[in-house]
């Protein structure tokens, strides 16, 4: 049922799995971050808003479009201006920072579509869940998001001089089976302020020190996986003095694998940031992976995969499919049974059960929208199934 080859090793066959993540000054998640910064404007002020917005961001320019159908009048320039301040683009000359121009192109949305009480589009959506972390998270997505938030973290105090906002991690996991055994490799590639070929050895060294061992040796600890000997590479094609939106176009949406599971588990293909949740690409695999979470947390599998899809206008899926990947304590079948009574499945149930209509998608739009940097939203919630 599963389009990785990894997702079928099956006993003790050994290979090594690798995901990546982008930090929220990447190009793409500027784009993602402004996208829902506006969702969340709208939703404060009403929260019937129904809004579809896509970003685009390059040099010195940010062009925003889509369609919103809402009672109020938002003023949109002043949030994208202080996302991109809160995201560390503050320094002028760069080619990019919050003073750039600003192209609103966003319209108000069809009247049918704003009638409309079922599914937002056709589409099919993925929720999974796994007891490899504490979060019953793929474990080289989780560390490849710390790893940045943490990289964050020490730019923006100060403590590793020089850095700046765009950057990536990649990390890679041996595994047996579907078990994580040992981290094989961590790379960070991160822009940077002009720098001396010392200084650039020296906030590799800092980097490595301050940022990849504590955070591999943290994790590994909660986790139980071997971290002693990871071969690490900070910067591996040298410097990196032109980066973010001045250097490379951002659009939103275009890091979808990221926002999910680092390619461990499917993905149906939609985007998340910048659409409300009448548009189930994005309520439905929050809710898909509220479900695989609960089945995992409930012990009636040590890992589960759960597919929706939905037809435009409909108000339940046409298909809910389950895949255990052999580890379940039941059948399959058994357990798409019981979720189909345990849980509604209705576009408006799923809204209202997990209170979607709240503004609260800034903080998913970097990191992930799955996982620890997610923990106190309503979908990483579980329901205890009997």
């Amino acid at each position: 049922m599963t389009a990785l080859h990894a997702q079928t090793r099956r006993g003790n066959d050994t290979y090594i799995f690798t995901s990546e993540s982008v930090s929220e000054g990447h190009p793409d998640k500027v784009c993602d971050q402004i996208s829902d910064a506006i969702l969340d404007a709208y939703l404060r002020e009403d929260p019937k808003s129904k809004v579809a917005c896509e970003t685009l961001c390059t040099k010195d320019r940010v062009v925003l479009s889509g369609e919103t159908s809402s009672s109020r009048i938002i003023d949109v320039e002043p949030v994208v201006r202080e996302v991109i301040k809160k995201i560390g683009y503050t320094n002028s000359g760069k080619g990019f920072d919050f003073n750039c121009e600003i192209q609103n192109y966003l319209h108000e949305q069809e009247k049918e579509l704003m009638e409309n009480t079922g599914a937002g589009d056709q589409g099919l959506m993925f929720g999974y869940a796994c007891s490899q972390s504490k979060y019953l998270m793929p474990i080289p997505i989780e560390v490849a998001h710390q790893l940045l938030i943490n990289l964050a973290h020490a730019r923006k105090d100060g403590s590793i001089p020089g850095l700046l906002p765009d950057s990536k991690s990649q990390v890679s996991f041996v595994y047996a089976g579907r078990k994580p055994v040992a981290l094989n490799t961590v790379v960070i590639s991160t822009n940077h302020q002009p720098l001396t070929d010392r200084d650039f050895e020296d906030l590799k060294m800092n980097i490595i020190e301050q940022v990849v061992q504590p955070t591999i040796h943290s994790m590994g600890e909660d986790m139980l996986f071997d971290v002693s000997s990871p071969k690490i590479m900070i910067n591996p094609l040298g410097k990196w003095e032109e980066g973010g939106p001045a250097a490379d176009t951002g659009l939103t949406g275009r890091k979808i694998i990221v926002d999910t599971y680092g390619g461990w588990a499917q993905h149906g293909g939609g985007a998340f940031s910048g659409k409300d949740a009448t548009k189930v690409d994005r309520s439905a695999t929050y809710m898909a992976r509220h479900i695989a979470k609960s089945v995992v947390a409930s012990s009636l599998a040590e890992e589960c995969l759960i597919q929706m899809s939905f037809v435009i206008g409909d108000t339940r899926p046409v298909s809910v499919m389950v895949d255990s990947f052999g580890s379940g304590v039941i059948p399959d079948s058994e357990i798409e049974a019981l979720i189909k009574r345990e849980f509604d499945l209705t576009v408006m149930g799923i809204i209202e059960y997990l209170g979607l209509r709240e503004a609260i998608y800034g903080p998913t739009a970097a990191y992930g929208h799955f996982g620890f940097n997610t923990k106190d939203c309503s979908w990483e919630g579980i329901k205890k199934l009997n």
